[in-house]
């Protein structure tokens, strides 16, 4: 009599909601795509003092025989601008990866100084109710009224040029979207079991609104911080090319395109055409990366 054969059946695997989440982001090709050029983007403006082939703000480094020569050109010792170069004599390529540098640092840091501004006004407006969300929703319907580039242009008027005034000044025309969203999540939020059960157990106010509230209200935010990003990073170049954000000394990829403008219309593209070129790309890859993370975050939204 022979013996049974035993079939060895491999455990099932394990699926966290790590990998779960990129499985999930991974099956849009247009995300992948824009990931992985947010992140040669992101070690380009990192490692641009290494990478670039000259330190386009450093005066002992420029030669005025050298403004506005064609992409390919080169210098009189032999270094080559594939970009070309602006009316300093700048190489375009150096500028756009300094520009990378400054216009990625103004809108992360812009983004996450207004998303705690805007995750404190929202949770203490859904959690206290009553006066505190009336004043503090009064006060977002106020700003949300207005266009965002006349507060910010307003704000920039009074507080004038530099990096951190900028960054002041978008962190303040930015917090009240985070705000109206965390609000309406967390509004949601307060009315679940876990939360009654925490009021009832004695837990402190601070305790439920950041131990258990918060965490639930975060992939929202997520998403909303990445579009608010793009849009910073947008409303920085818009600002300085119209004078008042940045000052010319520091590089920015809307300065950038500003030097080329007066070249225009004199053949002189290249000066405006690869920073804004930048821009547009940089913008786009944020927005493919954000879109397929609220529908990763949130599958109902998915079509």
């Amino acid at each position: 009599m022979t013996a049974p054969l035993v079939t060895l059946v491999p455990p099932p695997k394990i699926e966290t909601p790590f990998r779960r989440l990129v499985s999930e982001f991974m099956e849009s090709p247009l995300a992948v795509v824009g990931l992985v050029v947010l992140t040669i983007i992101l070690l380009v403006a990192i490692f641009a003092p290494l990478i670039s082939p000259q330190n386009p703000y450093d005066l002992a480094k420029l030669d005025i025989l050298d403004s506005r020569l064609q992409p390919g050109s080169k210098s009189m010792d032999g270094m080559t601008f594939w970009l070309g170069t602006d009316g300093q004599g700048r190489d375009m390529l150096s500028g756009i990866f300094y520009g990378l540098r400054t216009s990625l640092a103004v809108g992360v840091f812009s983004g996450i100084c207004a998303m705690m501004v805007g995750m404190a006004a929202g949770l203490a407006a859904a959690y206290f109710g009553g006066r505190v969300e009336t004043l503090i929703m009064r006060l977002v319907d106020l700003q949300l009224s207005f266009p965002t580039i006349l507060i910010a242009l307003i704000l920039l008027a009074v507080l004038g040029q530099g990096i951190g005034k900028i960054i002041l000044a978008l962190v303040i025309v930015q917090w009240a979207y985070y705000a109206r969203t965390i609000r309406g999540t967390a509004l949601v939020e307060r009315r679940r079991e876990y939360v009654e059960a925490a009021v009832c157990l004695g837990l402190s106010k601070p305790r439920i609104i950041f131990g258990h509230i918060l965490p639930n209200c975060m992939p929202p935010m997520i998403v909303i911080g990445t579009v608010q990003v793009a849009s910073a990073i947008a409303l920085e170049a818009t600002l300085s090319f119209l004078g008042i954000g940045l000052p010319i000394t520091e590089p920015s990829l809307g300065l950038l395109i500003a030097n080329g403008f007066e070249y225009l219309l004199s053949g002189k593209y290249w000066i405006s055409f690869f920073p804004g070129i930048a821009l547009l790309v940089t913008i786009v890859s944020i927005n493919l990366v954000g879109d397929q993370l609220r529908d990763v975050l949130n599958p109902r939204l998915r079509k």
